[in-house]
């Protein structure tokens, strides 16, 4: 069965337009994920209590409505089936009308925490059965790379780790709201798009190049010369 959670947005969900934050709004899919997870056996027990970390690999998010302040709302999430190393998973956020305003979908897989590579999940014993959902959802796809106009650097800090000890996925989406103008304008993108592709500890100097033009924001992420992440959003058309 698929895992449901029903919220109502709070003040620090939301953003100065009484909007949900993305990053808010990336937490709230990855708690469900979590929850679900659990519950279908692959919890800490299994997992980070033997030294296995779950990470996003990508992550994609539909919005046809930014749900505001004080809204509730209901997340619903399943899992896709296994694909080798990766684990797909959906979800689905409601609003009290019963429209579906977000769609998400993710590919996650496990870290050996010591070495901080891919682990094999037939090795580890984890698996995650696949389920059908109510509807169906596109997974990410991969991001080309663009040309940059600007460049900005940042030093990672201790309270933006998560719990795998490293730049938290909601982190990355702060960090591209703090410089694309359409955001802080107000403007919501229909399409969020990341590819986590290295993970950023405590400490890091990472360099990020920012692109905007017409429709699209990119922004990418570079440690020493490594990349380690693209992200894109998609906004409407303007009138």
């Amino acid at each position: 069965m698929s895992y449901r959670v029903t919220r109502k947005l709070l003040a620090s969900d939301v953003n100065e337009h009484r909007r949900l934050r993305l990053s808010r709004l990336c937490e709230m899919v990855q708690e469900a994920t979590i929850a679900h997870t659990e519950l279908l056996g692959a919890g800490r027990e299994v997992t980070l209590d033997r030294g296995l970390l779950w990470v996003i690999m990508q992550l994609r998010i539909e919005v046809a409505r930014m749900p505001g302040y004080d809204e509730l709302v209901e997340l619903e999430t399943w899992p896709g089936d296994m694909m080798h190393v990766l684990f797909p998973r959906y979800t689905v956020l409601r609003d009290e009308a019963g429209q579906t305003p977000i769609r998400a979908s993710a590919l996650w897989m496990l870290m050996d925490e010591s070495t901080r590579r891919m682990a094999f999940p037939e090795r580890c014993g984890v698996r995650v059965p696949g389920e059908a959902g109510p509807v169906e959802i596109a997974l990410p796809a991969k991001l080309r790379d663009e040309d940059c106009e600007r460049t900005d650097q940042v030093t990672v800090p201790f309270s933006q780790c998560d719990i795998n000890g490293h730049l938290g996925n909601a982190r990355f989406v702060d960090l591209a709201d703090d410089r694309f103008g359409r955001v802080a304008a107000g403007e919501v993108p229909r399409l969020i798009e990341v590819e986590y592709a290295r993970e950023v500890r405590r400490g890091a100097c990472l360099e990020l190049g920012v692109h905007e033009e017409g429709e699209h924001s990119f922004m990418r992420g570079e440690v020493d010369g490594a990349a380690c992440f693209r992200l894109r959003y998609t906004f409407p058309p303007s009138a």
